[in-house]
């Protein structure tokens, strides 16, 4: 007996396909030495229809994998006779909700690495530097409730679809995963050549009805305009409305406290696993949110939508108190954001992307990369290395003690801080000397009660961290110590070409904090309201007419910003926060019963306290040698010079932390002296957890 060509006791068996566009089955009887692309091909034949399926793929559900490898066979792969497998596209819809909490429906390729599918979205949307952006899954208040590694509202498919992903991975790859770093190598993120990725098509496209879509019978299967508008990267995505929608808005989670924001980083995707194999599905919604918090190369000519995007994140931060500032910088960032929606109303002048500017820059660039730093030569010798020295007030906190602060002698060169009981001492020896390389720097500054204060947290202690405070007693003093202080931190001295700029960005931004004599504008011509500028706790602590004259009389500051000007200072400041930058989880270190916090941010990966986030240990990015998880035990483990650090995470799963390290990493390698393409294979290589 013979059926569809083959002779039945043969070998040969019946697989079961869906094909999702049509919503039928068909069946094919196949043999296991049968190719992916011959039994495609075959499907489509006895399908006959004449249709353009080159977009589309098997996908196995049970396995919850797609069978992307069209070369490899059918017992290469595992499929058996009780297989039901989808033929589907492999681009299908994606709801997806921007920083600027706009929902756009895109069209996205489900069958890539969440990273590749980021980074040709953010293509499609004209946002640059792609790696800097990742997927994350919407969030509930329930999820900040309780330490979760997943959002709690996913529903038992996506938690069985990552067992099975997690549980495929540990098959295929050693339980141990290693990434070291070898600073002789010289990786770059970007590589030379043409992006492999093609562009999604952004012509009108036919609705997939199949059975994970809400929408089934129902969706007319046309663009919806703002996706099309999007997907043509139409510069609206520049512009964001001042108010979003209340739905959009009612979606917003706030996060009370330091577990809080902790708990909400697990809503992060894995970069390294397609959207299919972490259970999204057509027509499911996720935000498109800035991860890693290394915003390289913003520049105004090139990058509005990325600029009003990361302008949009930042303000939202604020405003669900995600990130903490004083009442005076509050003030300051309702002033800026007031002047952001005045602007986006005006004409704005044409920034200039003649060639001319280009070669100027370059030519800019080329002229501090030469000069490396601002020391002067005389007669062709350097002169020594610039330092500071006056009088300021120092207290080293210590328990159950009164002592105030006490006014002593302070100088500080190359990274060392050292103090005398006075000017005329400094002659003998110090009272102390303190190495400041690798130390933590914290504004504490208050300007309507004149303190400017410098926290320093000083690694050597026999219990972690040493913290001590300097005040200062005028802002030009402030800034100078707190630049030579976080230049300091890095490694850096005052001879760096940086730190004059670092002295006038401190200054410009307790600038923008003063108020000033008289609103510019008449609070009576004006409508605000101040929920849309200033964080819940100070609309609790302040009144609302006085509020409003206080965000005026911060406004006459940045009256005369443009537009991008306006968002640009916005950002600077943002950064400027203590917090910024620093991404919290909740961990148990190995050896210690109690929970902790870990924070990671662009260099370094901090041991704090869980209830008031002081440093307990800090470790730099450049005294690490390996990173890795061990997927058994869910134990992650980072190798320093000087020890090895091993703690499991209980607010999200470990996979996160270590592309959060791999990330930075990634990122540091980034230069302007290399080609602009991105390198994706060397991202996975660092974030993908595997040998």
């Amino acid at each position: 007996m013979i059926a569809d060509g083959y002779l039945v006791g043969d070998g040969s068996w019946e697989l079961r396909i869906f094909v999702t566009d049509l919503q039928v089955e068909r069946t094919l009887r196949v043999k296991g030495d049968l190719h992916i692309g011959g039994v495609m091909l075959k499907l489509t034949e006895d399908l006959d229809l004449a249709v353009d399926w080159s977009d589309h793929a098997l996908w196995w559900p049970v396995r919850n994998t797609w069978l992307l490898r069209t070369r490899s066979t059918l017992d290469q792969s595992g499929v058996q006779a009780d297989a039901l497998l989808h033929f589907t596209p492999m681009h299908k819809t994606l709801r997806v909700r921007l920083p600027d909490l706009r929902t756009l429906d895109c069209r996205v390729d489900y069958s890539c690495k969440a990273f590749n599918s980021v980074v040709s979205l953010c293509k499609d949307l004209g946002i640059r530097h792609a790696e800097e952006l990742s997927f994350g899954r919407p969030l509930t208040p329930e999820d900040l409730k309780r330490n979760y590694r997943a959002p709690v509202h996913m529903d038992n498919r996506y938690r069985a679809a990552h067992a099975r992903a997690q549980g495929t991975s540990n098959l295929n790859n050693s339980h141990l995963s290693n990434n070291s770093l070898d600073k002789s190598a010289s990786f770059s993120p970007m590589t030379p050549g043409t992006p492999a990725s093609s562009p999604v098509n952004t012509g009108t496209w036919k609705a997939n009805y199949s059975p994970y879509s809400p929408y089934n019978g129902g969706f007319n299967g046309t663009h919806s305009p703002s996706s099309f508008e999007a997907l043509n990267g139409d510069t609206s995505l520049a512009m964001s409305p001042a108010t979003p929608s209340p739905e959009s808005k009612a979606k917003i989670v706030r996060p009370r406290n330091l577990v809080e924001k902790a708990r909400m980083n697990c809503m992060w995707l894995d970069s390294s696993l397609s959207l299919m194999e972490q259970d999204v599905r057509e027509f499911d919604t996720l935000l498109l949110r800035y991860k890693f918090f290394s915003f390289y190369d913003l520049n105004p000519k090139y990058d509005a939508v990325r600029i009003n995007q990361i302008y949009e994140q930042a303000k939202w931060s604020l405003l669900s108190e995600e990130i903490d500032c004083t009442e005076e910088e509050m003030m300051m960032f309702g002033a800026l954001q007031l002047q952001v929606n005045l602007q986006s109303q005006l004409p704005q002048p044409h920034i200039n992307t003649s060639q001319d500017d280009d070669i100027d820059a370059a030519l800019t660039d080329l002229q501090v990369t030469l000069e490396g730093s601002n020391i002067t030569t005389n007669a062709g010798h350097l002169t020594q290395v610039p330092e500071l020295s006056d009088y300021l007030r120092f207290l080293k906190p210590k328990k159950f003690t009164l002592k105030g602060f006490r006014r002593y002698f302070f100088t500080f060169s190359d990274t060392v801080l050292s103090y005398h009981k006075s000017r005329e001492s400094c002659g003998g020896p110090p009272l102390s000397r303190i190495e400041l390389r690798g130390c933590e720097v914290t504004p504490d500054v208050n300007l309507s009660q004149g303190k400017y204060g410098i926290k320093l947290e000083v690694p050597g202690a026999l219990d972690g961290m040493m913290e001590m405070l300097i005040r200062c007693d005028t802002e030009n003093q402030y800034a100078k110590w707190m630049a030579a202080c976080r230049l300091a931190s890095k490694g850096k001295t005052m001879a760096d070409s940086s730190y004059d700029n670092e002295v006038q960005s401190i200054l410009a931004f307790l600038g923008m904090q003063h108020p000033a004599p008289a609103p510019s504008i008449n609070p009576n011509t004006l409508d605000i309201h101040t929920a849309d500028y200033i964080a819940p706790r100070f609309l609790k602590k302040i009144k609302g007419k006085q509020l409003s004259t206080r965000m005026l009389e911060a406004h006459a500051n940045v009256k005369d910003l443009n537009l991008i000007e306006a968002k640009m200072n916005f950002i600077k400041s943002w950064q400027a926060l203590p917090e910024f930058g620093v991404t919290f989880f909740v961990v148990k270190f190995l050896g210690s019963k109690k929970e902790e916090l870990l924070g990671i941010a662009f260099n370094r990966i901090m041991r704090m306290d869980i209830n008031s986030g002081d440093h307990l240990k800090t470790w730099r990015f450049n005294t690490m040698k390996a990173w890795n998880v061990n997927w058994e035990v869910k134990h992650m483990t980072v190798d320093f010079e000087e020890e090895k650090v091993i703690f499991a995470c209980l607010t999200a799963d470990c996979k996160i932390v270590h592309e959060y390290i791999g990330g930075y990493i990634f990122l540091s390698m980034r230069s302007k002296d290399q080609n602009q393409t991105l390198n994706q294979e060397l991202f996975h290589k660092l974030t993908g957890g595997w040998v």
